[in-house]
């Protein structure tokens, strides 16, 4: 029997990503998107073998969009900054599907191209060997780990809140840098971080 011509890839990763934005990754399942697609769970068995082929959809389908060219005539921090920037826009807004791009790293053609993209920056930049795995999973993270962060706990949230009121005697510092946290735009903290981690990286061309 063919395939009906609306049932792509696409709009099996698009239902996919609709149930863990919805219900988060662990409700992910053959029969939750099949629900999701208006269908029979044993018919979607034949477009997608299983869920881990339907997880390899969903990182695709979160990076299909970003462009990959670095910006030409800037530093290589600078095009490293605006690659990374560009996967948070389109990862960020699925914080649920992140962790997908660790498991899913090796097998989605978007995130291989991403990676691929970033690593020319890195070697033209002097990076090699050691060096540069470090580099690529630093930036790593630094993406995946600000994300989660910014999810689970932004600096505008209650665990914030509560540390910038603890006792000033006990915990001066600590509840000093939270009431300045309250402040501070996630953002502003992902860019600010990524600056940091640049500048650790150095400059090996140099």
């Amino acid at each position: 029997m063919p395939r009906p011509k609306t049932l792509t890839p696409a709009a099996i990763a698009v239902a996919a990503l609709a149930v863990i934005d919805r219900a988060g990754l662990a409700a992910l399942s053959m029969r939750a998107v099949a629900t999701e697609l208006g269908m029979a769970p044993m018919s979607l068995y034949r477009y997608v073998a299983d869920r881990e082929e339907l997880e390899g959809l969903v990182v695709d389908l979160l990076l299909a969009d970003v462009d990959t060219t670095p910006p030409p005539r800037v530093s290589w921090q600078r095009k490293v900054a605006v690659l990374v920037e560009r996967s948070r826009e389109a990862v960020g807004a699925h914080p649920e599907a992140v962790p997908l791009t660790l498991t899913h790293r090796h097998v989605s053609p978007s995130l291989l191209r991403w990676s691929e993209s970033v690593l020319g920056v890195l070697t033209a930049a002097g990076f090699a060997g050691e060096d540069r795995v470090i580099a690529l999973r630093s930036l790593l993270a630094h993406l995946i780990g600000s994300i989660q962060l910014e999810h689970l706990g932004p600096l505008s949230g209650s665990a914030t809140v509560a540390m910038a009121g603890l006792d000033t005697d006990e915990h001066p510092l600590l509840a000093e840098t939270a009431r300045v946290a309250r402040g501070v735009p996630a953002r502003e903290e992902f860019r600010r971080g990524l600056d940091v981690l640049l500048r650790g990286l150095g400059n090996p061309a140099g």
